[in-house]
């Protein structure tokens, strides 16, 4: 019976390559120089750090890094959890953006929820942090894949892993 899986990982190579290009783009920009603004990634634990003087200062940099971000990897900002600033050290103030992989249980459960209740000729069951969706016919999981990429925009999942 044809299967795929409904999935959520991070690239986290494209997520590098736009906290570089972000990193870069602070280093030129005249209004960042003699400033605390900097961004790091941390691929351990899937966590973006934001540094900077002030509220105003971190917002600018999230808007250097959003469209980077989307520009490597589409809807790759909806999978980022932001934290509230903290102030450290004097003045300086840090935000931590953190990388959401894998589909939480409250969406896969919306997931098998929303392919139930369109009738289709598939089943839907979780498998971890992904959701399997297995049928008769492949239109019938093509239907599926198309129902889940409307419905669910909130957060990147992508149909993959087909099995004949």
């Amino acid at each position: 019976m044809p299967s795929f899986d409904f999935t959520s990982e991070a690239d986290m190579t494209a997520m590098k390559n736009a906290v570089d290009v972000t990193a870069r783009q602070i280093d030129n920009r005249y209004d960042f120089k003699g400033t605390a603004a900097k961004v790091e990634l941390e691929e351990k634990t899937k966590t973006i750090t934001l540094t900077g003087d002030s509220d105003f200062q971190l917002d600018q940099i999230k808007d250097l890094l959003f469209p980077a971000l989307e520009k490597k990897e589409k809807e790759s900002v909806k999978r980022l959890d932001q934290q509230p600033a903290q102030k450290v050290s004097g003045n300086k103030m840090k935000q931590e953006l953190r990388i959401k992989s894998g589909i939480e249980s409250d969406l896969a459960k919306k997931i098998v929820k929303i392919v139930k209740d369109a009738r289709l000729k598939v089943q839907a069951s979780i498998q971890g942090d992904a959701v399997r969706v297995s049928g008769a016919k492949r239109d019938d999981l093509q239907a599926a894949i198309q129902l889940i990429a409307k419905s669910v925009t909130d957060f990147p999942v992508r149909a993959g892993n087909f099995r004949d």
